[in-house]
Order: C-alpha cells, then sequence, then structure tokens
C-alpha cells in the first residue's frame, strides 16, 4: 500500500476516533470498553476515565485468538467472561474510530450475547 494512502487513512481514523471521544466518556459504575484491531490482533479493555485506570483488559495474542469475525466472537466472549470476573454488567462500547463492521460488530454482539449491555 502507498505510504500516502496508508497515512490518510490513519489520520481519518484519529479523526473519527477524536469524535466518538468527544462524546462519550467511562466512569467507575459505567466504564468505556475499547477495542483495538490490527491485521493479526484484537485488543480490548475496560476504562474508567475519570481515574484514568484499566479496569479490565484483555489481548488477543494471550488468548490465541484470531482478528477475523470467528476470533472476534470468540475474543468477545472471552472478554464478557473477563468483565463478569470484575463486577462489570453494563459498558459504553467506543469503536476506536473504525466502522461498526465485520470484526467489530462481532465482538461487540459476542458481548451483548453474553449479557453485557450497551
Amino acid at each position: 500500500m502507498n505510504a500516502k494512502v496508508l497515512k490518510n487513512k490513519v489520520a481519518n481514523r484519529n479523526k473519527r476516533k477524536k469524535r466518538i471521544r468527544a462524546k462519550i466518556s467511562g466512569c467507575a459504575s459505567l466504564p468505556r470498553v475499547s477495542v483495538f484491531r490490527s491485521n493479526r490482533y484484537l485488543s480490548a479493555q475496560a476504562i474508567d476515565d475519570t481515574t484514568a485506570t484499566t479496569l479490565c483488559g484483555l489481548n488477543s495474542k494471550e488468548t490465541t485468538h484470531k482478528a477475523n469475525k470467528e476470533g472476534a466472537s470468540a475474543f468477545g466472549a472471552a472478554f464478557a467472561a473477563a468483565l463478569k470476573e470484575a463486577n462489570i454488567s453494563e459498558v459504553v462500547f467506543d469503536r476506536n474510530g473504525y466502522q461498526y463492521h465485520g470484526v467489530i460488530a462481532a465482538f461487540g454482539d459476542a458481548l451483548r450475547a453474553n449479557e453485557i449491555k450497551f
């Protein structure tokens, strides 16, 4: 991929990310779940923005899930279990500038299927 095209792609995602983050925020009772997607891995964390702390985090590199739809569904179920261990049942979903489609949607649907409300 051309370096200029890649730079624009990243810049556009960062613009979307800033626009989203201006509207949502997490707290201890309702944390923000931020998802990061790369070509190989997924990463998710529950964040309390008032104290700037991560309440719960998980990386697909540790859980050996791939960054495809099936892997995202399994990773979402594993992250939902980690959230339940931390006594978190309701969150604010931060798609981190990505489109709610494909892998991100599969992750979100897996959270909802495992009784995490957002």
